[in-house]
């Protein structure tokens, strides 16, 4: 693979210059401050997956800005490799601690998704305007599942029901980008940056919430 290979994918990319992105560039700042905002929210408390959750949220930020800078393979790799680390810690965190399975099963439950993820991204890849986003569709499925499974937490439930709500709204602006390019030059994509970074800034809010109410309970 051609890791220095320029990549044109987007509506407003019109030329291969670094700042030829620069709607798409700059809202990747959107990710840096959802990240401040929960590490300010989350000062003072021991939640050591939380915090490596908010350190993934900054990452992702720093490599889509690459990749909306750079537009290569390998700054395409520093946008994606964040975003799939963040999913797989989440699942991990959400069986453990949401649904109170062991580590072990924990463990389990993300090498499990792996391969399910694997097999209904090319069924997903001919759906009309989300089929792009093929590969991140299995996410807010296996959100709403887990709410699914937690009904009996209510308040948990819809948390994660409306974190899924977020991460649909911002596929659909991530699959409008390409077909109004023609009448809107700009694009969609960086609607996509904005509810994307607010919707993981809310699960981590979430789970940080469902932690501290635990520890209450526990008293």
């Amino acid at each position: 693979m051609n890791w220095s290979q320029q990549v044109d994918a987007y509506c407003e990319r019109l030329d291969p210059g670094f700042w030829a992105e620069p709607v798409n560039a700059l809202t990747n700042a959107a990710f840096l401050i959802a990240a401040a905002i929960m590490a300010w929210r989350l000062r003072g408390i021991h939640l050591p997956l939380a915090w490596a959750l908010v350190a993934l949220l900054a990452a992702i930020g720093i490599g889509s800005f690459l990749f909306h800078t750079f537009a290569t393979a390998w700054a395409g790799m520093s946008d994606v490799l964040p975003i799939v680390l963040f999913v797989l810690l989440y699942l991990f965190t959400a069986t453990r601690d949401y649904l109170g399975l062991s580590p072990t099963l924990s463990a389990l439950s993300v090498l499990a998704f792996l391969p399910v993820a694997a097999l209904l991204t090319p069924l997903m890849a001919n759906i009309p305007l989300y089929g792009v986003s093929s590969v991140y569709l299995p996410v807010p499925l296996l959100i709403l599942v887990y709410a699914l499974l937690l009904y009996r937490q209510p308040r948990l439930a819809m948390g994660l029901a409306f974190g899924a709500g977020l991460l649909i709204l911002s596929l659909t602006f991530r699959g409008l980008d390409m077909p109004v390019c023609a009448r809107l030059p700009l694009g969609t994509h960086f609607l996509w940056h904005i509810l994307n970074a607010i919707m993981l800034g809310w699960m981590i809010e979430l789970y940080r919430r469902h932690m501290l109410a635990r520890g209450e309970e526990q008293r």
